[in-house]
C-alpha cells in the first residue's frame, strides 16, 4: 500500500478522508515541514519513502525539474483545486494506495482524476 504525504495545501478533508479508509497519511504539518520550499518537501517525501500528494501546481515545477534531471523523487500525484473535487481525490488516492507500490511511483508524476 502507498504511504501518503500531504503538501500543506491540500485540502484537510482530503486527508481525513482517507484517514478513514485507513490509509496511511502523514501531513507536511504534522511532520513540522510546514512553510518548507518545493524541493524541501519532495526531499523530505522521497527520504521517508511516501509519495507526495499536492494541489500546487509550483511543485509540479520542480518535479519535472528533477525528471529533466535525472534527480530521483519518489513520485507526485497531483490534483488541481477547482477541476477535482474532495470526494473524487480521497476514491483516486484510496485506489492508487491499494493498486501501487511506493517504487511505481519513483521519478513519475501522476495527475487526478485518473
Amino acid at each position: 500500500m502507498i504511504p501518503y504525504y500531504m503538501d500543506e495545501n491540500v485540502h484537510g478533508a482530503i486527508t481525513k478522508g482517507l484517514r478513514q479508509y485507513d490509509i496511511d497519511v502523514l501531513r507536511v504539518q504534522e511532520d513540522g515541514y510546514a512553510g518548507r520550499n518545493d524541493s524541501d518537501v519532495l526531499d523530505r517525501a522521497t527520504e521517508l519513502s511516501r509519495v507526495l500528494f499536492s494541489q500546487d501546481d509550483d511543485l509540479l515545477r520542480e518535479a519535472t525539474l528533477r525528471q529533466r534531471g535525472w534527480r530521483p523523487f519518489s513520485g507526485v500525484i497531483y490534483a488541481h483545486q477547482v477541476h477535482n473535487s474532495i470526494g473524487q481525490c480521497i476514491a483516486d488516492l484510496t485506489y492508487l494506495a491499494h493498486v501501487g507500490e511506493v517504487e511505481d511511483f519513483t521519478g513519475q508524476v501522476y495527475y487526478l482524476p485518473l
